[in-house]
This record gives C-alpha cells, sequence and structure tokens, in this order.
C-alpha cells in the first residue's frame, strides 16, 4: 500500500495579512480615543459586515439588490426582541450570542423570500427586491407588535451578572464585541469565496448560459447565495441593535438599502476588501461630515458620481493600480505627477467648497447673519471678495488640471504598458 504525500507550503502572506487585519482591529480604540471615537469605530465594523454581505450578491454574484436592508433590518428586529426577553428571563441567551439570533433571522427571511427573488437575475432581480423592501417598511407599520410602529422597539444590552467584568455597558466592550464578530464574518466570507458555491457563482455571474449547459441551476446558485449573505446581514443587524439599543422601521427601509448600496460601490464591488473601505468612507461621509456641514448629502452624490466616472473599480481599484505600480518598481515614474493633479484637483475643490458653503449659509442661516466660519476663517457670504477667492481658486484647480493631466496619462501609460510586457513575458 503506498500513500500519496503532497507538500502544500505555508502561504504566509495571507497569515500576515489576517494576522494585521487582527492587530487593527485590537488597537484602533487606542488610537481613536477622542469624543464619539469609539461610536463611529462600532458603526463602521457594522457597516463593514454589511457591505461585506451585499458584496457577496452584487460582486460576486452580479446580483444588483436594492432590497438587502431587509435582511439586516429583520435581523435586528429578533435580535432586540431576544435582547428584551434575555432580559426578563424568558431566554436564558448571553449578549455575546444575539448577533447569532440575527444571522439565523436573516437566514430565514433569505430562505422564504430569495426563492422568489432569485428566479429571475439582472433588472427584474433588482425591481423585485424594491418591491420586497418596500412591502416589508409597509409591513413595519402595519405590525406594531413585532415592528414597535414608528417609535421602534428599545432595549437594555445590560443583562444579567457580568462575566469577567463584561457588561456591555461600557462603549469599549460594545465595540469588541463587534471586532470580534467582525473578524468572525470577514473569515467567513472569504472562505465562501474559496467554495465551490463561491466559485460558481462567479460563474453565473459572468456566463449564466454556460453555467446552465454544463449542469448547474442558476437559480438555486443564486439562491443558495442569498441565503448565506442574508446570514451575515442578519449578524450585521444584530450588532447594530446591541450597539443603538433600538430598532426602527428606519432599518428595513430603502434608504438604508441605498446606502449600502452607494457605500459597496464607493469601496469596489470587485474586490473582496472594498466594502470595508466603502465602510470607513461611507461612516465619514454620513456621520462625521455631517457634524461640520449641512451640505453632507451633496458631497456624498457627488464623490460617488465621481467614482461612478472615473473609477467604476472604486477605491479599491486605485489601491490595488497603484500598489501594482509598486511591486513592478515603476511607481518613482509617476507619483510626481500624480502628485501635481492632486494637488491641482485639490485647489478646485476647495473652490468649490468655500462656493457651496456660501450657497448653504445663505439658503439656511442667513437670518442669523452673513459671517461664517470656514477652514478656521471668518467669511462675509455676502462680500464680493469671499466669492471672487472661491472663483480664482476653482479657476487656478482647473487650469492646473488641464495642464498637469496630459502628462501623467502619457506616464500613467507608458509604466502600465511596461508592466504589461514584463507580465506577458514572464508568463
Amino acid at each position: 500500500m503506498t500513500t500519496n504525500m503532497k507538500f502544500t507550503p505555508l502561504n504566509l502572506s495571507r497569515w500576515i495579512i489576517w494576522s494585521v487585519f487582527a492587530l487593527i482591529l485590537i488597537i484602533a480604540p487606542v488610537i481613536f480615543n477622542q469624543g464619539a471615537a469609539l461610536s463611529v469605530l462600532t458603526q463602521m465594523g457594522t457597516i463593514m459586515i454589511f457591505g461585506l454581505s451585499y458584496n457577496m450578491l452584487l460582486g460576486q454574484g452580479g446580483m444588483l439588490s436594492f432590497g438587502h436592508a431587509v435582511y439586516s433590518g429583520l435581523g435586528a428586529f429578533c435580535a432586540i426582541h431576544a435582547i428584551n426577553l434575555a432580559s426578563d428571563g424568558s431566554v436564558p441567551i448571553p449578549i455575546t450570542l444575539i448577533p447569532l439570533v440575527g444571522g439565523f433571522a436573516g437566514m430565514l427571511f433569505g430562505v422564504l423570500l430569495g426563492y422568489i427573488t432569485t428566479k429571475r437575475s439582472g433588472t427584474t432581480f433588482a425591481m423585485i427586491t424594491l418591491g420586497i423592501v418596500e412591502l416589508v417598511f409597509a409591513c413595519s407599520l402595519m405590525f406594531p407588535e413585532f415592528f414597535g410602529g414608528e417609535g421602534g422597539v428599545s432595549a437594555n444590552r445590560v443583562v444579567g451578572q457580568a462575566f469577567l467584568g463584561i457588561t456591555y455597558g461600557p462603549q469599549i466592550q460594545v465595540y469588541y464585541l463587534i471586532a470580534f464578530w467582525l473578524f468572525v464574518s470577514t473569515i467567513g466570507m472569504y472562505a465562501f469565496t474559496q467554495t465551490p458555491l463561491g466559485r460558481i457563482i462567479n460563474a453565473v455571474r459572468d456566463n449564466p448560459e454556460r453555467v446552465e449547459f454544463i449542469g448547474y441551476n442558476t437559480h438555486w446558485v443564486r439562491y443558495l447565495t442569498l441565503i448565506l449573505s442574508a446570514f451575515f446581514a442578519g449578524i450585521a443587524g444584530g450588532l447594530s441593535a446591541i450597539s443603538f439599543e433600538i430598532v426602527s422601521a428606519e432599518n428595513v427601509s430603502a434608504l438604508r438599502s441605498g446606502a449600502i448600496l452607494l457605500f459597496t460601490f464607493i469601496g469596489g464591488v470587485g474586490f473582496f476588501f472594498g466594502p470595508m473601505l466603502g465602510a470607513v468612507v461611507g461612516v465619514f461621509l454620513t456621520v462625521l461630515l455631517s457634524d461640520f456641514t449641512k451640505a453632507w448629502q451633496l458631497y456624498l452624490g457627488a464623490f460617488f458620481i465621481i467614482i461612478v466616472m472615473y473609477a467604476p473599480g472604486g477605491i479599491a481599484s486605485l489601491l490595488m493600480l497603484n500598489l501594482r505600480l509598486v511591486k513592478y518598481g515603476k511607481f518613482g515614474r509617476v507619483w510626481r505627477s500624480l502628485a501635481a493633479v492632486c494637488a491641482a484637483f485639490l485647489v478646485a475643490f476647495c473652490g468649490v467648497v468655500i462656493a457651496i458653503e456660501m450657497l448653504y449659509h445663505l439658503s439656511l442661516e442667513l437670518v442669523n447673519g452673513s459671517e461664517m466660519r470656514l477652514f478656521g476663517l471668518a467669511v462675509d457670504t455676502l462680500a464680493a471678495p469671499s466669492w471672487t477667492v472661491a472663483a480664482i481658486l476653482f479657476a487656478l484647480g482647473c487650469l492646473g488640471i488641464h495642464r498637469t493631466r496630459p502628462a501623467f496619462q502619457q506616464v500613467w501609460d507608458a509604466v502600465n504598458t511596461e508592466i504589461q510586457c514584463i507580465a506577458g513575458a514572464s508568463s
């Protein structure tokens, strides 16, 4: 009897990446420890899980969904009811496992609703999911016993006796709970991409006819993928219920579904880690930026349009393109022209921001006076010099972009052509 043994080398780079990811999650609250930083970090964590689960549909399966908030929202409602049941002693479940309640609830609703939605693909699938989310949102006002009506359902996450000093009262303990589930969920969703189902859903996305030809049922492939995606979305919903201690109809709204679509697309649907970058940028634009300006929605929309037009692969694609230059030792030839374009864009952007902020002040705050604070300076929104400065900055920035862009495009095309030649020769 002979035994065939195969040596599989250790994938050191993968271990390093996951270790760095875990280290970042551990030390993040130590670095960002000012003000409401912990609250922002917890929101980023839950949205990262939500975005990764959505990318299982859009990025890996090519299924554009307008109703993914149904699964996270219903998971959140089930989770917060479980917290209340644990509080009155009806169900002996620790808060640490509440996200699993949300996950299994999301999976259950994925089983119930997913079979219908995944019978079609493309635009039809998107329209069905939009109808589903509107239906569930309407039900949230029709069944107040479960959804809590307009006020939603609230709970107290501090349940029972402390275990090793952990009560989940302090925000730092909630953060580390979310960080733990983020790490576990990320591993689970990455592992899905390496499974036969994860591979075949990519094939369904690229060429469903050929997949049908080789004997696979594309409807069931999409259906199973949606169920797993709904499970992780439910985990995100359960963590959100623990963090905010309240769940309302907004959690199952089309607005929340649209937000996660924007964040995922901004991060990059073609890359596994893209939704994580999108979550960071999305929380920054919707939470942090909203504290400084009333025009935050305008900036979010403009940023999304710029990404769609000039970087359809999202922020992740820009990052990977530049890392590719670094890998082949070509970034040194590009960075100067790239910095020049970015500097010119920044000047034009400052001019646009000044004009937008003054317009918003004139529209909303003029009763409090024409003067406002911008970049730490006093600006008179009715004075001609203020508008002149904005116009000059915008004009100089546009001129700079016009002058520097051709040189950047030329060197960018040249180095990428060289890289393609090198890669082709080595293969």
